[in-house]
């Protein structure tokens, strides 16, 4: 969220999430090239709106579905693209994947043929700001009826929209729950009487013993390397709170000096310096990188969002396993409250208002929405999507899934996310910078400051139109 280059996501990068990389330059916005949305201006023909059809979806009638093509793959969507397909006479579901969104369908955006429903994930997405007025509003698919015949709102876990709402409107639907964290082997731990890391203060012993083992304490792979961006500032987060998100979120001057980012920089700085950190991750592919950790165990931890296991489900050692932990404090005195954690809903789902079938795109969510195509999906690529009720207390025999509960029982609520790295497209930018930095070719202050003119790049852009982010 998820990488290969089909892997980013999501988020977060990748998958969501992903961390998104805008190919138009920041003084190019797409809202110049085509009319704003909300219209629902399709060519194709318009079906009776009924109980079972609430969208109006035509017969024969053709739905063009772009899939990010990453840590989840795409055989969810094709499974309720075949599920829609026998629920409509004659329509037909094509489902294509893509590991390059924006190269690929910033020009249908520009042309005004858009696809009907798009996952503009991965490190190679659409910048939120260039295509949000070109963008079906979605809260008529939360308010119809699932396929089971239930209200779709009540189906799904509270704050959903929240990731996908830009300016009062909800226009990207996020499909998987994402919890953020650091990943390990607790057979691994338990063998080498490794213990796991409450604080950033741990590391170091952790990285001693690791190397006594001939073991590292982290890797990274050169596309991937924002991941340890996301794990620094979620870190700084959960210990300092609204103090460090809301200045980043915002595109504050000095935003990445705040003294609880400089502490956690500073001790991973010290961690590489020691070399605690497997070097050359520069040149090594992300999902080489995790194979590294995952199934030769090289490394103890490994920072991501939870579609590790199933990225990497056929590159995992034997009895592995894998265990998430949420991200670090700073130290003991983190202003959150205990279990505060990043985890949000990703890979956002999009209807384009110039699509031919926009009906048909928000049919295929609604699809994707039963429980049945829910549960499809935890079970397939064992995480849990935005639907309740779909995972059970084994987690299918994922030992990371079961985590994941439990992280998310612990937060009691306290989640938060961070928006404005994908809504401003800075993930190229940022991932050689970091990338630099893990190889150990640079210091906290050089890091700081790149990373800060970077955000007051896009700050003092007058053509990105700037979202405030509470």
């Amino acid at each position: 969220m998820e990488l290969n280059e089909a892997s980013i996501s999501r988020r977060t990068l990748l998958r969501g999430a992903a961390l998104a990389a805008v190919l138009v330059p920041f003084g190019v916005s797409l809202a110049s090239c085509a009319a704003p949305g909300g219209g629902g201006g399709g060519t194709a023909p318009k079906g009776e709106v009924t109980a079972d059809n609430p969208f109006g979806v035509a017969a024969n009638t053709k739905v063009d579905a772009v899939i990010f093509d990453g840590g989840y793959g795409v055989d969810y969507v094709e499974n309720a693209a075949k599920i829609m397909q026998g629920n409509h006479d004659g329509v037909e579901a094509k489902v294509s994947p893509s590991t390059k969104i924006a190269q690929e369908l910033q020009p249908r955006f520009v042309g005004g043929n858009p696809p009907d429903l798009v996952d503009n994930s991965g490190a190679n997405s659409i910048g939120w700001n260039t295509i949000l007025d070109q963008l079906e509003e979605l809260d008529e698919v939360l308010e119809a009826n699932n396929l089971e015949g239930e209200k779709i709102s009540d189906t799904l876990y509270d704050g959903v929209k929240a990731p996908g709402t830009f300016d009062g409107r909800f226009v990207a639907l996020n499909y998987v729950m994402t919890v953020y964290g650091i990943w390990y082997s607790a057979s691994l731990f338990q063998q080498n009487g490794f213990t796991v890391p409450t604080s950033w203060q741990d590391l170091k012993a952790l990285g001693e013993a690791a190397k006594a083992k001939g073991k590292y304490l982290f890797l990274w792979g050169k596309e991937a390397a924002t991941y340890y961006q996301t794990m620094v500032v979620d870190s700084a987060v959960i210990q300092s709170g609204d103090d460090v998100r809301l200045p980043l979120e915002n595109l504050e001057e000095g935003c990445w000096s705040h003294p609880t980012i400089q502490g956690i920089l500073t001790i991973l700085h010290d961690l590489i310096q020691s070399g605690y950190v497997k070097p050359g991750g520069g040149g090594t592919q992300f999902t080489q990188a995790q194979s590294q950790w995952s199934l030769d165990q090289e490394a103890l931890l490994y920072p991501s969002g939870s579609w590790i296991e199933n990225e990497m489900k056929k590159q995992t050692a034997d009895d592995f396993q894998m265990t998430g932990i949420a991200e670090l404090p700073l130290d003991g005195n983190q202003t959150t409250p205990k279990g505060t954690m990043r985890a949000e809903a990703g890979e956002p789902f999009i209807v384009p208002s110039k699509a031919k079938n926009p009906a048909g795109g928000k049919e295929l969510l609604r699809t994707m929405l039963s429980k049945e195509n829910a549960t499809y999906f935890a079970k397939e690529k064992l995480a849990p999507t935005i639907v309740k009720g779909t995972v059970p207390e084994d987690g299918f025999g994922s030992t990371a899934l079961v985590s994941q509960t439990k992280l998310l029982e612990a937060a009691a609520g306290n989640v938060f996310t961070i928006k404005s790295f994908n809504l401003y497209g800075m993930n190229s930018d940022q991932l050689p910078i970091w990338n630099s930095f893990l190889d150990g070719k640079m210091s906290v202050e050089e890091i700081t400051k790149q990373l800060q003119d970077l955000t007051d790049k896009v700050r003092n852009d007058d053509s990105v139109t700037k979202i405030e982010i509470k």
